[in-house]
């Protein structure tokens, strides 16, 4: 039942977004005004042996495309809210679970394209990095999507209308983008705001998908950025599931 009811959500959401290619590839847009304007400024640092510009800046804009996109995927809610589409849905039996992971799976799946996209551009550039760390970096995406998206539906539930809910989000998107190293490493600031963005979740998972890029899997960054990224994305999911029902969405 709940596969069905997710496959369902899913199903209209992701047909919604296929109707509007133009918003699909906007998202990407700004990363790849990154990866153009400000990749060749890297070339210079000292980024470490065997390690290229690209795949230090690649994986930072592949994350702050889950970031940014995701966080701010609420605003679809507070859309239908207005239309009432969320009073129809209410009166259904469909599972509340499936209602978000419905909308959260199409939001993954959107950014995972976006996400190719990207790194095909960036293979144009110059990238060079191996399939499984490519693909393991899609994946860290997708969990970031599903946690932010998550967070980001909850929140809409919350605050009702736009002139609350943009402000919000970019309270706390902004300080996580400069605190979690997305455009340079943060080995290379200062000791005391290295130590600070340990606090940021983010930085282990670009971390992780960094340490992929140069084909290095097993290591201590690696672990912390699977056990972070699962672990953000169940509570996520949860905290915002427990929404959900009490808004009776």
């Amino acid at each position: 039942m709940l596969l069905h009811d997710t496959a369902l959500i899913f199903g209209r959401y992701a047909r919604q977004t296929l109707r509007s290619k133009f918003a699909m590839l906007f998202g990407v847009l700004m990363p790849l005004l990154y990866l153009l304007f400000f990749g060749p400024l890297l070339t210079d640092l000292p980024l470490g042996s065997g390690t290229s510009s690209w795949q230090v800046l690649v994986p930072g804009l592949l994350l702050q495309l889950g970031l940014f996109g995701a966080s701010f995927a609420g605003f679809s809610i507070i859309i239908e809210q207005g239309q009432g589409v969320l009073e129809r849905m209410r009166v259904t039996p469909v599972s509340r679970l499936a209602l978000l992971l419905g909308r959260v799976l199409r939001d993954a799946a959107l950014f995972v394209f976006q996400a190719v996209l990207l790194v095909l551009a960036a293979l144009a550039m110059g990238l060079r990095a191996p399939v499984a760390g490519i693909l393991i970096g899609f994946a860290f995406v997708a969990l970031l999507t599903v946690s932010l998206a998550s967070l980001s539906y909850a929140l809409a539930m919350r605050v009702h209308t736009p002139q609350e809910f943009g402000p919000a989000v970019n309270a706390l998107t902004m300080p996580s983008m400069l605190l979690s190293g997305l455009m340079l490493p943060m080995t290379l600031a200062p000791g005391w705001l290295d130590v600070l963005s340990h606090f940021m979740p983010f930085r282990y998972l670009v971390d992780a998908v960094r340490d992929a890029y140069t084909g290095q899997y097993a290591t201590a960054a690696m672990l912390y950025g699977v056990l972070v990224a699962l672990g953000f994305a169940a509570l996520a999911v949860t905290v915002s599931t427990r929404v959900f029902r009490t808004a009776g969405a």
